[in-house]
């Protein structure tokens, strides 16, 4: 049996984001220790990735979104 709520959450934009935050989040300690970015830009862009993470899952209200 196939669940279609999980098919109709991909397609909708909004449920990438947290995805791409996680990866974004990852990828500045990375470059980071690969010296790619300074350590003060590291830390500048780490705690704004997660500011941006706990408000887009304050903007969900309840946890569900309306397309699922």
């Amino acid at each position: 049996m196939e669940d279609n709520t999980s098919k109709v959450c991909l397609k909708c934009h909004h449920h990438k984001v947290m995805p791409i935050l996680v990866i974004l989040f990852g990828l500045t300690f990375l470059l980071g220790t690969w010296g790619t970015l300074s350590p003060d830009t590291v830390n500048i862009v780490w705690p704004i990735l997660v500011i941006v993470a706990g408000l887009m899952k304050l903007a969900e209200k309840s946890g569900m979104c309306k397309c699922c």
